[in-house]
């Protein structure tokens, strides 16, 4: 079953340092961008929330009737700290880590041609944006799975009929969940559509049908782990958060001009150092008005397959991104979220530049390319494909031919510089070359050492590629060394897993409530009076079902806007406990409600078991409110709590945290397990993805380039 396996391999059977090289250079970028936050200590930042034994249960699996917003992300990162023997925070930076690799790798296998600087050049620019920086400040790290999957997924649905071949690739977004699949749609669905219609022949709708079939069938698969138990939620979608997640300008270029920059994130505290100064600005704009150059005159010398699916993803995305910068487009998509739900992730606009960052990616190694001078390559239009092993393309025979088309009634137009073109384009349709078109072997494949300097006697033209390489580095600072300082590691006091272990050792079913009623904090463990605002880390804790205000409050013009929350538990707790959710109740304060009798006895028919009070928490208002920047006179006063019920008992009472146990007469059974169905689809996914890997015999670390164009039969090749 492994037999359409093989590692890109030299003849004596090493792995070549050339194939070898994207991923190095995306280690190396995550090494660069996460700097301390990969030392001891878990990073925490807004949404990015690890937490020490992460737990691994049914809850955490989509079971309990929760809204599955961490599924199966949290259950992912569970069981590898089960399976790998390094602890939790370890287990983080591996994950940090792996979104960089992936992501570089599979932009790097994009760019046409055996020369490694220009695909080594996509893959710095596709993880080195600030698309990339400011999602990684926003704590995004499972969405940023996904992104880091998308050139994996393009490849996949554009130069292979396989399905298992797409399911692999959509590994990262399966793991990221609900917004990483979303994505790869963008990506897929244009992708599939423009398979219907390769160079040289007509749009085939039974095709383009097939393959449409095949990327629904395939993001089903992966998604049904948390779409399953987001039907059976009741969860709903707010569309007054529309202009609280509207793209907004981070440069001097407004905001069509920052999302064109692959910027604009809504959330003002997410935008890197330095990013919006107008000189690193206009340089940073000269930098992607170079990539889109490039991306034009790659299309147009070499046609890569995956140039129609790509344009169309980026101009798909681009357009979802824009409707949230008019008065109309914002309208429409309030109008869209109140008929149904699903359109809720539209909101963020600024989220469907992804296809566009992987366009300049492969753009940017395009002007590269062309610095050094390189207008065609007769081994293979179709990025890194067939090249890996040091060989002519599968099906070739040996070195490449050239065509003699011109002068023959041939079409000289389509061969490029020094002839090959015209070969490169009939061997991507397996058509054999013909007595009339046959030559004399053509240049010999590459010497390993101008797969790194290009070709002999352009030793200035090289030179330059390679300081290109480095520009998108150079020209945003502020994502180095985790994120200018903003990434630093922290660790837990000791009392978090105390009344971890608590409640874990319980094994009676039930809820845990978490006050103060704010979904943010502002923890002080960094030491140094630095405070760092964060997602409850409450909210990852347990293993058990967590009750917690996913109200989001944001700051905007000196005015706090609401945008509620998708849990209907979390809205019929906040009624119990007297937290409407209008902002009558302090987030820093315990409702009064909660101390007067009979409190346990609201709580417990909900199914809450435990409350737990996070004593000294600094409470935010808001995401975009940054405690560190507040005098110390503003900040919330240390919480005192006085809970005053009948036979409650206090499991746990320290001086940061505080952990209530109601009585079981007062706790109503609730659902703490998989149902049938959640089990049923775990297997249907989780077996198709090992299928998958064994039928196509590859995963994302050491899969086998796609075949060239001459080595695919017929069959495939018009499926």
């Amino acid at each position: 079953m492994w037999r359409h396996w093989r590692a890109p391999r030299t003849a004596r059977g090493r792995l070549r340092p050339a194939a070898l090289a994207p991923w190095g250079i995306g280690l190396g970028a995550g090494a660069l961008a996460l700097g301390p936050a990969l030392g001891p200590g878990f990073a925490l930042r807004y949404d990015m929330v690890f937490v020490p034994d992460p737990p691994l249960s049914a809850v955490t699996l989509g079971g309990g009737d929760g809204f599955p917003r961490a599924v199966p992300s949290d259950a992912v990162v569970g069981a590898l700290n089960r399976i790998l023997p390094l602890p939790a925070d370890a287990v983080q930076a591996l994950v940090l880590l792996a979104i960089f690799m992936i992501g570089a790798a599979g932009a790097a296998r994009l760019v046409p041609g055996r020369w490694v600087v220009p695909r080594l050049a996509a893959a710095v620019f596709y993880v080195w944006n600030p698309f990339v920086a400011e999602r990684l400040l926003l704590g995004q790290w499972a969405m940023l799975l996904g992104y880091a999957g998308l050139p994996w997924v393009l490849g996949a649905v554009v130069r292979s009929a396989r399905l298992s071949r797409l399911v692999v690739a959509l590994v990262p977004a399966a793991v990221g969940g609900f917004s990483s699949v979303v994505l790869s749609a963008v990506v897929a669905f244009p992708a599939a559509v423009a398979r219907g219609g390769r160079p040289g022949r007509r749009w085939r709708p039974w095709t383009a049908g097939a393959a449409v079939a095949k990327v629904a069938g395939g993001l089903l698969v992966v998604s049904l782990p948390w779409l399953i138990p987001a039907l059976e939620s009741g969860a709903r979608t707010d569309p007054a958060a529309v202009d609280l997640f509207a793209p907004r300008a981070d440069t001097p270029f407004g905001t069509v001009g920052s999302l064109l920059m692959l910027g604009g994130v809504w959330n003002a505290q997410a935008v890197p150092e330095w990013y919006g100064h107008p000189f690193v600005a206009a340089c940073r704009l000269l930098l992607v008005i170079a990539a889109l150059w490039g991306w034009v005159w790659l299309v147009r010398r070499h046609r890569p397959d995956v140039a129609g699916a790509l344009t169309g993803a980026a101009a798909i995305g681009f357009a979802i991104a824009l409707l949230g910068v008019t008065d109309i487009g914002r309208e429409l998509l309030r109008g869209l979220i109140a008929v149904w739900p699903g359109f809720g992730p539209l909101r963020d606009g600024q989220l469907y530049v992804a296809p566009l960052a992987l366009l300049q990616a492969v753009g940017f190694g395009g002007a590269v390319k062309w610095l050094r001078g390189d207008a065609s390559d007769p081994r293979d239009a179709r990025g890194d494909e067939g090249d890996a092993g040091g060989r002519a393309p599968a099906g070739a025979g040996g070195p490449a031919v050239v065509r003699a088309d011109a002068g023959a009634g041939g079409r000289a137009g389509a061969r490029g510089i020094d002839g090959v073109r015209g070969h490169a384009e009939g061997e991507a349709r397996g058509e054999p070359l013909s007595s009339s078109q046959a030559e004399p072997p053509a240049t010999p494949p590459l010497p390993p050492s101008t797969l790194w300097t290009g070709r002999r006697g352009d030793a200035a033209g090289a030179f330059a590629a390679l300081l290109l390489l480095l520009a998108p580095l150079v020209l945003l600072p502020g994502l180095a060394w985790g994120a200018a300082g903003r990434l630093a590691p922290v660790d837990y006091p000791a009392e978090w897993r105390q009344v971890q272990r608590v409640a874990a050792a319980d094994p009676a079913p039930g809820a845990v409530l978490v006050l103060p009623w704010s979904a943010y904090r502002g923890v002080d463990w960094a030491g140094g009076g630095r405070t760092i605002v964060v997602l409850d880390p409450a909210t990852k804790l347990f293993g058990r079902r967590v009750v917690w205000n996913d109200d989001l409050r944001v700051a905007e013009s000196g005015k706090v806007h609401i945008v509620e929350g998708e849990d209907p538990l979390a809205r019929r707790a906040a009624e119990v406990i007297g937290a409407d959710g209008a902002g009558s109740v302090a987030p820093e304060q315990i409702p009064a409600p909660l101390r007067a009798p009979g409190a346990a006895a609201r709580l417990g028919g909900l199914g809450i078991r435990y409350v737990l009070v996070e004593r000294e928490a600094v409470s935010s208002s808001s995401e975009s409110y940054d405690p560190a920047s507040e005098p110390p006179s503003q900040r919330p006063t240390e919480n005192k709590f006085l809970f005053a019920s009948e036979g409650a008992e206090m499991v746990h009472d320290g001086a940061r945290l505080a952990l209530i146990r109601l009585p079981d007469e007062h706790v109503a059974a609730v659902k703490d397990h998989l149902s049938l169905l959640e089990v049923t689809v775990w297997l249907v996914t989780v077996g198709a993805i090992l299928w998958s890997c064994a039928e196509s015999g590859s995963n994302l670390v050491l899969m086998r380039p796609a075949r060239s164009a001459g080595a695919e039969s017929r069959k495939e090749s018009s499926q």
